[in-house]
């Protein structure tokens, strides 16, 4: 017989109660998951700091890369309060910079680069749905970095070039060829951009130097936003941005200044024969108009940093590390140096006319040594303004989104026995820097794509058939070429941690 009792009865009316609300717990769960972020996977964030562990003990693109074999091509992490995805293939890159590039366009603008900007208003932090950075853009475009300003500069590069190598002829046996080329593209820079060398050129390279360490980093306010504490702890860093924005504002202001001056008294620069460099353009605009958002002298100084500061260190890193590779890879060198001298046989110097579209195997050197160094190895982050998926997992708004182009060049998918230096990869030419093919990515992609690429292959292309052509070059003492060092330097741009230092044997006369 049942047992009816009071007792029986409150048991079994606690179980039924129990029962519903566990269906109803269970509902809410498989609801609540049902509506939850599938966000992308990554390691677990330590309280307060978050995920910055995971990056020590290595460079950055290097320690993401090792991340993202574990845990993917979407990753998520978190540096310190700042939610971070790294992307590590094509196909996710191509999502990033293709797919929802209007919306992952902006820069997050941390405070040391909101400082060295002057406020965002240079070309590389402005927003990307502004006014002022479409006119910038454009302005860069048409009048700037044109085709037709481009070859406009080719007698500076010709000058520079030939410069370089006199200065190789005369120096002794054994060359610092890291410094020689950051002087050369420095100084082609200057000329292109203001119509001169910099007088100030050792403080001016100095103070770009401190640039890039600083950019390299992240200041503990750029990580705990919402922090007193990180402002007061940061404020050193923050300090040191300031100074060396201040001597770097006022060696442009002098630069200005002067050629203002300069052309005052030729009557506006228009007579003499003398050609119009960057800064002719942007002060005519100034004064005359003729665009939507304002040339103010601090624009002015933004824009002219950018120039400096992104063609001279992209294009020296790069080709530093294209005579690395030729060094350490001798077969290559040979290959590329027999190219060099065959096109420009019996010739004294090098001029573009002579070797324009005439070294194709040069150019795959380029690439592949661009495929395995970008100068960039972590493109400048993104910023996500709408929630957007990648891969199929959900990016809420305001995630930092990095593309690593390091890794993404490294990939065996995609470059098979990728840490191989083989230029023959580049063969059928179909790969270019368009930004279209997504597995290689040397100036980014989509609309925040470098505008200078084509002025930057034009400075290393003659630098390198110059230094090809009139020397022969191998390690001192004898030393092997597989022993090369090819550390890395910490920073934003992926230089050389130790000079390249060469014995130059010259081949070709450099009487000019």
């Amino acid at each position: 017989m049942a047992d009816t009792t009071p007792a029986a009865f409150y048991t079994l009316l606690c179980l039924a109660g129990g029962v519903i609300v566990l269906l109803k717990l269970t509902k809410a769960v498989c609801s609540r998951r049902a509506t939850a972020l599938n966000l992308p996977p990554g390691p677990w964030p330590l309280p307060v700091i978050g995920n910055m562990h995971s990056l020590l003990g290595a460079l950055p693109h290097h320690a993401m890369r090792g991340l993202a074999r574990r845990y993917g091509a979407v990753m998520l992490l978190r540096l310190g309060h700042v939610p971070t995805v790294v992307v590590s293939s094509p196909e996710a890159a191509r999502e990033v910079m293709k797919t929802h590039d209007a919306v992952v366009s902006d820069r997050p603008l941390y405070v040391t680069a909101n400082i060295l900007s002057y406020g965002g208003q240079n070309i590389a932090f402005a927003p990307s749905g502004s006014r002022h950075w479409k006119e910038l853009r454009r302005l860069c475009a048409t009048e700037l970095l044109s085709p037709k300003r481009v070859l406009s500069f080719r007698p500076i590069r010709e000058e520079e070039a030939a410069s370089l190598v006199r200065s190789v002829a005369a120096s002794p046996a054994l060359v610092n060829l890291s410094e020689r080329i950051k002087v050369l593209m420095n100084d082609i820079l200057m000329r292109c951009a203001v119509g001169d060398t910099c007088p100030m050129r050792s403080e001016y390279m100095a103070g770009l130097d401190e640039v890039l360490k600083l950019l390299a980093g992240f200041n503990l306010v750029d990580l705990f936003p919402g922090s007193q504490l990180a402002r007061t702890l940061g404020a050193g860093s923050l300090r040191a941005a300031r100074e060396v924005h201040d001597r770097i504002h006022g060696i442009v202001q002098a630069i200005i200044q002067d050629h203002a001056s300069k052309a005052a008294k030729d009557g506006g620069g228009e007579g003499g024969g003398r050609r119009d460099d960057i800064l002719d353009v942007l002060l005519r605009l100034q004064r005359d108009g003729g665009l939507e958002t304002v040339l103010t002298t601090q624009v002015v100084c933004a824009v002219l940093f950018d120039v400096f500061a992104a063609g001279s260190e992209t294009t020296a890193t790069t080709t530093i590390w294209v005579m690395s590779e030729l060094v350490r890879n001798p077969a290559v060198m040979r290959r590329a140096q027999s190219e060099v001298r065959q096109v420009l046989e019996g010739k004294t110097k090098v001029a573009e006319a002579d070797i324009q579209g005439k070294l194709p195997y040069l150019q795959m050197v380029i690439k592949e040594t661009l495929r395995m160094h970008p100068p960039l190895p972590l493109i400048l982050p993104r910023s996500c303004a709408q929630p957007i998926k990648i891969m199929g997992y959900d990016i809420p708004k305001g995630t930092t989104v990095f593309v690593n182009a390091w890794a993404i060049g490294r990939d065996e998918t995609s470059w098979p026995n990728a840490n191989q230096f083989k230029p023959e990869r580049f063969q059928d030419g179909v790969i270019d820097f368009s930004g279209a093919d997504f597995k290689f990515l040397p100036g980014g992609g989509g609309r925040r794509m470098c505008p200078g690429l084509m002025f930057g292959f034009a400075n290393i292309e003659i630098a390198l058939a110059s230094l090809l052509y009139h020397f022969d070059w191998k390690l001192p003492t004898g030393a092997n070429p597989c022993d090369l060092d090819m550390t890395e330097a910490y920073g934003i741009t992926a230089r050389r941690k130790n000079e390249l230092l060469l014995e130059a044997t010259p081949f070709i006369s450099t009487d000019q």
